[in-house]
């Protein structure tokens, strides 16, 4: 698939909306919640189409499950607009329509059993579960999801799906463990193979068929995020395997981003090359180990030294610019340079894309906003310096 180069996009989720939180969870909404939409409804240019929902959320409380899903449909036109309204080339919704990465496609699988919360890096909650048999598909996960906010965008889509990896390893194991007995000589290999077991099937019998019929219902952009991709070193392979698992006999049918966050990205060399010809662009973080000085200088851009190896492979290369942990917003001049600096190690700007480190969901709407757009501003000061405007 032909792509345009330093093509801009965000990476998944961005923070849902006080008034969509409150109101989903049956908390009562207050003056400033109504007043957020509002403000947001005229900054994102909504006009009258969100009078339908300052309706509803004036209320207050008490709201009907018609009312909810109107709140729940709202929130993904507001994240959509967000993202259009910034800039970008490809966009989603933030996620608007998700509880969590992990939580959404459990629900929607059978072979899996709730047992309760467990706390994330940000202070946030999820329900962690068991898998208890074989997984399979109960309800596709993101095909509704997609088709609706096609509805309403007016930018290309970019779908991102939990990676096989990632359910695995946040998932407790009893049903593929029970092919094992603590006392035999060789448990460490058998231990591995029950965990590849595991691995296969999930990505066989739960990502493939979501991915493909994201696809048949038209998606062209597909991102698997597998933020656990390199917790366990001697798993990589493992993690590479499920990857190609996961996409099957349909990698040319999309354009597929990996995307992979805040880990020791040495441990995926030399194994991810068995992902060329499979995966277009690996999407990595690099701003948050990177100075905030400007300059195209290696000593300016120390957050980008894994460009001397990445260069070497057959991908895109996903370049985040902007640090999604904190409030810091970076100036369209500082993306511009980290960006020129990865041109010159890459050597061809259409094996760059841009984007923000990870999801924004940590950020505000305020903040992220202005992030996003000094990253498109960014991008185009180098597309001049480069002589692609």
């Amino acid at each position: 698939m032909k792509v345009k180069p330093l093509t801009t996009h965000e990476v998944g989720s961005l923070a849902k909306p006080n008034w969509r939180v409150k109101a989903l969870t049956g908390r009562t909404l207050s003056d400033r919640d109504i007043e957020q939409a509002a403000e947001w409804s005229a900054i994102l240019e909504l006009n009258g189409d969100s009078k339908q929902l300052i309706s509803i959320l004036i209320k207050r409380e008490n709201f009907s499950d018609q009312d909810k899903a109107t709140i729940r449909k709202f929130s993904g036109i507001f994240g959509t607009r967000l993202l259009e309204k910034s800039g970008l080339d490809l966009v989603y919704d933030g996620e608007q329509n998700r509880i969590e990465m992990y939580e959404f496609p459990i629900r929607r699988s059978d072979g899996f059993n709730f047992l309760g919360h467990v706390r994330s890096f940000d202070n946030k909650y999820y329900r962690k579960a068991r898998c208890v048999e074989k997984p399979s598909v109960r309800e596709l996960f993101h095909v509704e999801e997609f088709l609706e906010i096609k509805s309403y965008a007016s930018k290309p889509l970019k779908v991102p799906i939990t990676g096989a990896y990632t359910i695995v390893d946040w998932s407790f194991d009893e049903h593929y463990m029970k092919q094992l007995n603590i006392t035999d000589t060789d448990f460490l290999r058998k231990r591995r193979n029950v965990r590849a077991e595991f691995l296969t099937d999930v990505s066989r019998e739960l990502i493939y068929p979501n991915i493909r019929a994201l696809i048949k219902a038209g998606a062209k952009y597909i991102q698997i995020d597998e933020p656990a991709a390199t917790t366990k070193r001697n798993e990589i392979d493992l993690f590479i395997q499920s990857v190609i698992d996961s996409v099957g006999d349909i990698s040319n049918e999309m354009f597929l981003t990996l995307h992979i966050c805040f880990s020791d990205y040495t441990l995926l060399f030399p194994g991810i090359r068995k992902l060329e010809g499979i995966v277009n662009e690996i999407h990595l973080e690099y701003a948050n180990r990177d100075t905030r000085e400007l300059g195209t200088s290696s000593n300016k851009r120390k957050g980008y030294k894994l460009l001397d190896t990445l260069k070497n492979y057959d991908f895109i290369v996903g370049l985040g610019t902007i640090d999604v942990h904190t409030d810091f917003v970076e100036p369209a001049e500082l993306v511009r340079d980290r960006i020129l600096y990865a041109v010159n190690k890459v050597g061809d700007p259409e094996k760059i894309f841009v984007a923000p480190d990870c999801g924004l969901r940590t950020r505000n709407w305020r903040i992220s906003f202005e992030k996003l757009r000094n990253m498109v501003e960014g991008t185009r000061m180098a597309e001049k310096i480069l002589g692609l405007r």
